[in-house]
């Protein structure tokens, strides 16, 4: 069955390549390789339509391509229009936008500090064309980076060049976690915990500044050789948070493992706290095929939280099962409080624990699943997480570059609005500009340890922004390339 559904998968960027059409956001939900990605509903085949008369009769008045449109402020706003036209008045969004650079500039100023705790590396493929400037090491050599005199060039790094276009060129990030998925062996795994490190050494060596938080990654189902790999990773590797997957079956004859389990999980967290490092991530929710369910659920969390009330639990994906099955809640408009798998259950969990400080919820795919699926949801979830764990503690992420560009899911969270009937029937707070500059980074950084005002005052001069600039100036636009899967 796993291989029949995986047969008809397909990269968004190769079907995007064969109607040679690349949209603003996605109109149909991308997998990471976690999940099975769904199909494209009914409604998002009409924002796409929509999107696209928008985009012909916009591009006809400017006098471009449609092409070039799309890769604009005014594409951007042609699809908040068309999620409108669809969906409901979800989104801030004017019609001058889509005309007037400046209509959006003034609208959205760009302040934020945004921190984006769930990214990828994702392998370029041959049919992604890097603009000059980002031969890096050339630049970096050039402006005094002596270590990177003489460097032979590889074609890896071609997706290490395209991380830095996607995450910090291309969208308003300012810092991101690199991350990535366990394995039984390095030969095995797409982004070794070696390569997130050289990640973070050449982008905060090349920016001189620290752009970039690497993670180690654990799997305490595989005992004693778990432990002694989390030892070298802290040891040779400096890594600064652990990322780990309970529903993920390494050891042989594994189901998975759990959280709260004494002796296979609470070793791991033992460790961690002996060697000073206090973030655990873990993967929640969006179970893969041939992965046990139970064990991506987040029944697990409260126990380990309360053991261990000096580290920081952050779930990622927010435990969120995937729309299947509540997609319909949403599409007929929440008439009661439905619970959401799992979400919910943490959210309960936390409301008869205030003491459970330690758990943040992390937003990556969930965001960007559900707020082009169907907005209602996405804003019903958000107001959920902040109502039960506050709005310190809901953190920001992406899972780019998997979608691409976050840009698109940054313009989405700046613009949606908390629909009045949800905070009328639920008590939902409504999703002010410092909510979201809170979730957006303050929150992370806090997490983190990250002196924000320090890295605003920094960040000027740094080399990734001389580099952005640089791509600004000469012309350069968003690619709105999406490398993530989808279902053919």
């Amino acid at each position: 069955m796993k291989r029949r559904i995986q047969k008809q998968w397909k990269r968004k960027c190769d079907a995007d390549a064969e109607l040679n059409l690349n949209l603003p956001l996605p109109t149909q939900v991308i997998s990471n390789e976690e999940f099975a990605p769904p199909h494209q509903t009914l409604k998002q085949k009409l924002v796409e339509h929509r999107l696209l008369e928008l985009a012909d009769r916009s591009s006809k008045r400017l006098n471009i391509s449609r092409r070039s449109f799309l890769a604009s402020t005014g594409g951007m706003a042609a699809a908040f229009l068309a999620m409108n036209s669809v969906f409901g008045n979800f989104f801030k969004v004017e019609a001058a936008e889509l005309f007037e650079v400046d209509a959006t500039q003034e609208k959205f100023p760009k302040k934020e500090f945004i921190f984006d705790i769930h990214t990828h590396h994702v392998a370029a493929g041959k049919q992604i064309t890097v603009p000059p400037l980002l031969r890096y090491r050339d630049a970096g050599a050039a402006w005094g980076n002596k270590a990177l005199v003489g460097r032979e060039h590889k074609w890896q790094d071609l997706y290490l060049a395209n991380y830095i276009k996607e995450m910090f060129l291309d969208s308003d990030t300012v810092m991101a976690v690199i991350t990535g998925l366990p394995a039984k062996t390095d030969a095995d795994n797409v982004l070794p915990p070696a390569e997130m490190i050289e990640t973070r050494a050449e982008i905060n060596g090349l920016a001189k500044s620290r752009r970039i938080i690497a993670h180690g990654l654990f799997s305490p189902d595989l005992g004693r050789r778990d432990m002694e790999e989390m030892q070298r990773q802290h040891e040779r590797l400096k890594v600064e948070a652990w990322k780990g997957y309970p529903g993920q079956p390494l050891a042989d004859g594994s189901v998975g493992w759990w959280m709260d389990d004494e002796k296979v999980a609470y070793p791991a967290y033992e460790y961690s706290r002996k060697i000073g490092i206090k973030n655990i991530c873990v993967h929640k929710g969006l179970p893969l095929p041939g992965w046990d369910l139970e064990h991506s659920s987040t029944r697990d969390v409260p126990k380990a939280a309360r053991d261990f009330p000096d580290l920081n639990f952050l779930i990622y994906h927010a435990g969120f099962r995937g729309v299947a099955g509540v997609r319909e809640l949403a599409a007929a408009g929440f008439k009661t409080r439905p619970a959401i798998p799992w979400v919910s259950d943490l959210c309960e969990a936390r409301k008869r624990d205030p003491k459970m400080t330690n758990v943040y919820m992390d937003l990556g795919t969930t965001f960007g699943m559900t707020v082009i699926t169907e907005p209602l949801l996405c804003a019903y979830l958000l107001g959920l997480m902040i109502d039960a764990f506050g709005e310190d503690h809901v953190l920001w992420g992406t899972d780019s570059i998997w979608w691409g560009s976050p840009q698109w899911q940054i313009e989405a969270f700046r613009r949606l609005q908390m629909p009045e009937d949800l905070m009328k029937r639920f008590g939902f707070k409504p999703l002010t500009d410092r909510v979201k500059e809170k979730i957006l980074g303050l929150n992370s950084a806090r997490v983190y340890g990250v002196d924000v005002k320090a890295k605003m005052n920094a960040i000027p001069s740094d080399y990734v922004t001389r580099l952005k600039e640089k791509y600004r100036a000469e012309g350069a636009q968003p690619s709105n390339t999406q490398y993530g899967w989808i279902l053919g």
